[in-house]
């Protein structure tokens, strides 16, 4: 059989925000299961946005959270968007935030400026300290 190599390629930085983790609640005791709500301001390319949020996350153990999240993206002049987010966090000692990483799946019905988003998948890096405020960058991933 022979060898299979694997390219990944990321395409250009396509997000930046800033979040803040405005309210959070507890889903499922059991599982240490706990939702938050957060609002971000961001620019996708050279469009401004906002987003409205929620994503829970769950321990899985050793300093690591596992996390789904879903937000909803708006420009200045209504044009809308979404995505869905999956990610694996870890605990960071020195900002005593999470550090996430994952993947996003957008959809969008627009046929306006945010029209390229629809079916494209991201990969994101986010940073969350202690305050519950974050920041966010997402790359296209081609």
């Amino acid at each position: 059989m022979g060898k299979h190599i694997l390219f990944i390629m990321l395409g250009n930085l396509i997000y930046e925000g800033k979040y803040k983790i405005t309210n959070s609640r507890v889903l499922n005791v059991e599982e240490n299961k706990i939702e938050h709500t957060l609002t971000e301001d961001g620019r996708i390319k050279d469009i401004n946005t906002k987003m409205l949020g929620t994503f829970w996350n769950v321990s899985v153990g050793n300093g690591v959270v596992y996390g789904e999240g879903q937000d909803v993206i708006t420009t200045e002049d209504g044009e809308t968007a979404t995505y869905k987010a999956y990610g694996v966090g870890r605990l960071n000692v020195e900002s005593k935030g999470i550090s996430f990483r994952g993947s996003v799946f957008y959809k969008t019905s627009s046929n306006g400026k945010l029209a390229f988003l629809n079916n494209m998948v991201g990969i994101f890096e986010a940073e969350t300290d202690e305050s519950g405020q974050g920041v966010i960058k997402i790359w296209q991933w081609k």
